[in-house]
């Protein structure tokens, strides 16, 4: 048992270890379907969820914080700090020009702290209450593509495109319930950039001439809310205490409305001067106009769920649906459309607190889903996006403090195998992406009694 503590410890500080270095050694993600809507969405689930295909509608689990649904927080019994990241490894194929590119990139998923708020008299009457904050990031832009041609009987044309950016959200929710039925809000800021250029540079034979660039720096950022409920129908009692339900279904449901982003906008039309020691220095301002005031209208989505559940056993469906086609960036339109993913998961849990074990993987959580539905960036059509996943939840607590329960520390750990477009889309996407997620309880924020 201390060993594979021990071992599973190491792998744990490996892991942190290469992720901080990788956040600022391997930034190079080079998406160009970042460049539509407000880039490439990250996903919206915990890492003890994405193991499961991202199942979070009617998902409530006090093990980890569930900020996609927060009716969720009313089930917090501890204190829970919890953190998450990832490692994303993709291959893009162009058919048209024919090429292949690799980017390794790790990313930071979310923070965020969760703690009860229920009273002894509110839990004698069947009420629950929890509150939680933290921060997480909803879309990223990372894009960086050259493009060479031969102008006819004239020089040689070089064009880069770049671009960066993306958007973040900081929260505080809250969750309540009364008996089977509990309501929830996030609510918070929400703020990003997107910095998109082109530059354009005509070459005779080794001689570079004067470059054109044309850049726009938007910064943008409003209030967001989003809610859920949830509702439990119990299915079994055990025969010996009738007050413990054995088998139960949840249904779930959360959303937000469609909500308008004070935006600013720059301008620049400039001809610059590429220098190999210094980078780039401008030489004349052709257009520039700076502080435009605008709007960016973020889209309304929702999504519902079921889940089933018994003693070792939980199985779970989504349907999340987005409203891209109303996405407006200074009353402009993009190449997004509507979209929806449907989302199936299964976790099985062999832990029995009733019958203490010393067999360390008799705690361990095993998870297994997928998903799949049209991505919301489209060009000419609706291009598919699918994938699988399988995760695992390593308990990082000795087995006298893991059989009291949710006194913990986990390691949720996932991977996700997935793919955005077929052979008659122009750029296939084939993605692998590693999770790492860190749950920690403590009975912090408690009064006790001492007798």
């Amino acid at each position: 048992m201390h060993s594979a503590k021990l071992t599973i410890a190491r792998i744990l500080s490996v892991l942190l270890i290469a992720l901080g270095f990788c956040n600022t050694a391997l930034a190079q993600e080079n998406s160009p379907y970042s460049r539509y809507g407000l880039g490439d969405l990250t996903p919206n689930h915990n890492m003890f969820t994405r193991g499961m295909g991202g199942i979070s509608a009617a998902t409530n689990d006090n093990r980890s914080i569930n900020f996609t649904n927060p009716a969720s927080l009313s089930n917090l019994a501890l204190t829970l700090f919890d953190l998450g990241g990832e490692i994303d490894i993709r291959t893009l194929k162009s058919s048209n020009p024919v090429g292949k590119f690799n980017s390794v990139n790790t990313y930071f998923s979310y923070l965020q702290v969760g703690f009860p708020l229920t009273t002894q008299k509110m839990a004698s009457k069947g009420m629950g209450w929890g509150m939680s904050f933290g921060i997480r990031p909803v879309t990223k832009i990372n894009y960086k593509i050259e493009k060479n041609e031969r102008l006819t009987n004239i020089d040689s044309l070089n064009t880069l495109y770049e671009g960066n950016g993306g958007t973040n959200q900081a929260f505080i929710g809250t969750g309540f319930k009364i008996k089977n039925f509990s309501i929830g809000i996030n609510a918070g800021y929400m703020f990003g950039s997107k910095d998109y250029s082109t530059k354009l540079t005509f070459i005779n034979d080794t001689t570079f001439y004067y470059l054109s660039n044309s850049e726009t720096k938007t910064t943008f950022g409003g209030l967001f809310f989003n809610a859920g409920m949830q509702y439990d129908i119990p299915l079994a009692h055990d025969s010996k205490n009738p007050k413990v339900v054995t088998k139960s279904l949840r249904l779930g449901l959360y959303g937000n409305l469609q909500q308008n982003l004070r935006a600013n906008k720059d301008i620049i039309r400039e001809t610059i001067y590429y220098d190999p020691n210094g980078g780039y220095f401008r030489v004349d301002s052709v257009f520039e106009d700076k502080d435009i005031k605008g709007k960016i209208r973020y889209p309304a989505s929702f999504g519902f769920g079921v889940n089933y559940q018994e003693k070792h056993w939980m199985f779970g469906a989504d349907l999340e649906v987005s409203n891209w086609s109303s996405y407006r960036y200074y009353n402009e339109t993009d190449a997004v459309k509507n979209n929806w993913t449907l989302r199936v998961g299964a976790q099985y849990d062999p832990s029995d607190f009733n019958k203490p074990t010393k067999k360390y993987f008799n705690f361990v959580s095993y998870r297994a889903g997928f998903y799949y539905g049209p991505d919301y960036i489209t060009i000419n059509k609706n291009r598919p996006e699918y994938g699988f996943t399988l995760g695992a939840g390593f308990p990082l607590t000795s087995l006298k403090r893991i059989s009291y329960p949710y006194q913990f520390v986990m390691l949720n750990t996932g991977l996700e195998i997935g793919n955005r477009g077929n052979r008659q889309t122009n750029v296939r996407e084939n993605l692998v992406r590693i999770n790492i997620g860190i749950s920690m309880s403590a009975r912090w924020f408690e009064k006790r009694k001492y007798y």
